[in-house]
């Protein structure tokens, strides 16, 4: 059940009454994997943002320092992909789905004494999901620190293994993502049909932009016939091992600084 987490770091494990018993849980952290069941194109299986954000948590949970109490929660797989249904084999969430499903898990932890609650998420096109829920939640409870995250988004990542082309478009199964997979799930990568293409028909001179500070709404099938969007056939299992390293020593850095984190209260001076 705790796949590529280590079974002492996995919170379904533990039992009510040591969580009852359990000393200072308002410093425990507590991450919740958060992916998607959603194509990447025909050379990668639905899986991939899940199995991504999954093994970094279980990579850095494994690495971190005993003495610092983290617990990863089983992974929501399913997400808000409707940018993909177009794609059989999508499974989508609606944006009140998923909200209401992550409110509802914070607030049983909450319930539970815990106070320090971080969203994982593996999926680019539901970042907005993780800050409203982690918002709403701060708001609903004071005291509760609520972190969403995007586990790509650490420091140090080694963006020099790819091309200047593929950093800035290979936005979706390209080659970081093939790349991480050959290390991680190998058999599950169909490597002889990887195909490369990139999102057709873009804005030329203009201020507006598939990603940035002045987006314009699409879906997958807009930009892309495959479902992928930049070139995985440059991938490889050695380039996905130092994408995988930078991710793990980025994610046990930023668990250890929410052990340490204290919510500023400036209210608190008035």
């Amino acid at each position: 059940m705790h796949s590529f987490i280590p079974p002492d770091r996995f919170f379904p494990y533990l039992t009510w009454t040591e969580i009852q018993q359990m000393p200072n849980k308002d410093n425990v952290v507590l991450l919740q994997p958060v992916g998607t069941i959603e194509q990447h194109g025909p050379h990668l299986p639905l899986v991939v943002d899940a199995a991504i954000a999954t093994a970094v948590m279980g990579k850095a949970t494994e690495r971190l320092e005993p003495d610092i109490p983290a617990y990863v929660l089983p992974t929501l797989c399913y997400g808000k992909s409707n940018e993909h249904w177009h794609f059989p084999g999508t499974v989508t969430l609606s944006a009140h789905t998923l909200i209401a499903t992550l409110m509802e898990v914070g607030e049983s932890l909450y319930r539970a004494g815990f106070r320090k609650f971080a969203l994982v998420n593996g999926h680019g096109g539901q970042p907005q999901i993780m800050e409203i829920v982690a918002r709403d939640l701060h708001q609903r409870y004071e005291d509760f620190m609520v972190f969403p995250l995007f586990v790509w988004r650490v420091p140090n990542l080694p963006i020099d293994l790819l091309t200047s082309k593929e950093a800035e478009l290979g936005i979706h199964a390209g080659d970081a993502e093939t790349s991480v997979l050959l290390s991680i799930l190998p058999d599950q990568v169909r490597m002889e049909q990887a195909a490369t293409e990139y999102p057709q028909e873009l804005p030329q001179s203009s201020v507006l932009s598939m990603e940035g500070q002045l987006p314009f709404a699409w879906t997958t099938r807009d930009l892309s016939q495959s479902g992928v969007l930049g070139d995985p056939t440059v991938a490889t299992k050695e380039k996905g091992d130092r994408f995988l390293e930078a991710l793990t020593t980025g994610w046990v850095q930023v668990i250890q600084d929410i052990y340490h984190f204290q919510q500023p209260k400036a209210w608190k001076k008035i």
